[in-house]
């Protein structure tokens, strides 16, 4: 497809548009220790409070492996769970970086993230490992993760804080996203915002 003229702005979201991410990955491997429901408990589209306040960056990871471990009938590791919890996360192809790469050149972007310190420790870990060098920093001219700014899409606020801290105008500015939430949010804040479709990829965007 073509971006508009007026675009100069870009902000992506992470998972499932520059990482790929499985969310069944986690539900199997929560199920082989014994949370059988956990689709019931978080999923793409809604969560428990637990899950928000852990990605708003409101309680420590030691607080949500134990919540988590109440589900459990099973005792489990802390290491367990974070390895069922990191199952979702998969690979970042690299011709996506590069890409980024060049876009930089024409726009400015940037990265929003609903994520969590689990996550965020656990890909920043492969990517520095895969890249040799820190994606977030070096590709993105300011990059935005819920846990750190402790606010969340599809809340304004968090929409609201990349728009003023950057000084963008938000008839210049395009958010990407694959989830539907997210998109009405940015919408309603006044951004230009496109819906990534399952099976696309920001290559398909862009070429």
């Amino acid at each position: 497809m073509t971006i508009p003229a007026s675009i100069k702005n870009i902000i992506f979201d992470f998972g499932g548009v520059i990482l790929n991410i499985d969310y069944k990955l986690t539900e199997i491997a929560f199920a082989k220790l014994g949370l059988t429901d956990f689709a019931g408990i978080y999923s793409q589209a809604t969560q428990k409070e637990l899950f928000d306040e852990f990605e708003k960056g409101l309680i420590p990871s030691a607080d949500f492996r134990r919540e988590v471990k109440k589900y459990i009938k099973q005792v489990v590791s802390d290491a367990q769970i974070d390895t069922a919890w990191n199952a979702m996360l998969l690979d970042l192809p690299e011709e996506r970086i590069k890409l980024l790469d060049k876009l930089k050149k024409n726009y400015r972007i940037f990265l929003l993230s609903n994520t969590n310190e689990i996550h965020f420790t656990a890909f920043s870990s492969y990517m520095k490992n895969k890249f040799k060098r820190d994606i977030f920093s070096e590709v993105f001219e300011k990059y935005y993760v819920s846990h750190k700014v402790k606010m969340r899409k599809p809340d304004a606020e968090i929409f609201e804080l990349v728009v003023q801290e950057n000084k963008l105008r938000k008839e210049e500015t395009l958010f990407i996203d694959d989830s539907i939430q997210h998109i009405e949010g940015a919408k309603k804040t006044g951004l230009n915002a496109l819906l990534l479709e399952k099976e696309k990829t920001i290559l398909d965007i862009f070429t």
